[in-house]
Parts: C-alpha cells; structure tokens; sequence
C-alpha cells in the first residue's frame, strides 16, 4: 500500500501561482512513477501531468505545458506540481497517483490515489 496526501490547493486569482505537494509513506517511494490528476464538476478526472520514479523524466497534458511544472524530491517522499499562469478552467479537484507504471493513466491497473485537494482559480 502506498499512502498519499495531498496540500497546497486554495483560492487564487487568474494569472497566480500554486505548488501543491504530496508527501507519501508506505512502501518505497522511489520505486513508483508518480502523477497529477484533476477533476471538474461534472467532468471525467483527466491526466495532467507525470514523473518518472528517478525525476528524469516527465510528461504533460497539452493544455498545462508550459504552465506546469511537475518534480519529486525522492529524499522527502514528495512530488510537486507547480502551477503557473493559472487560468479559471485550471479550477478542479487536483489528485495525486502513484504508480509502478511509467507513464500511467487514471485506467491503468494499480494506481494509488489521494484525498485530492481544491484548486480554485477566479477571473
């Protein structure tokens, strides 16, 4: 089992920044690719971005590169998502994945999932 938790959401205005963090316990964090997820009211959870377990490799969703920066600290048990340039269609319910699989999607067999926590973006 791996445990996640996620912190860092909150209100911020178009044009601002967030970093959300997930720090993680159970088994060994640096075996796993981790990843961000998020949901919108009414909407599917979507892929945002990705990492690889030794954080030299990540991926990201279209509509956040160049917005969004994803890290790990395998030291800490944590992996961030900085976001930047914040647009109010960025508002959603951010979740936190771990994976032995890169790279992984919200279907891929095995992924461990957080609380989730807000991000809500106003214009």
């Amino acid at each position: 089992q791996v445990q996640l938790v996620e912190s860092g959401g909150g209100l911020v205005q178009a044009g601002g920044s967030l970093r959300l963090s997930c720090a993680a316990s159970g088994r060994t964090f640096n075996n796993y690719a981790m990843g961000w997820f998020r949901q919108a009211p009414g909407k599917e959870r979507e892929f945002v971005a990705v990492i690889n377990s030794n954080g030299d490799r990540t991926y990201y969703a279209d509509s956040v590169k160049g917005r969004f920066t994803i890290s790990r600290d395998n030291a800490k048990n944590t992996v961030y998502l900085q976001m930047n340039s914040l647009k109010p269609e960025d508002t959603a319910v951010y979740y936190c994945a771990a994976s032995r699989q890169y790279p992984f999607t919200r279907t891929t067999l095995g992924v461990y999932w957080g609380q989730g926590t807000q991000v809500t973006v106003s214009s």
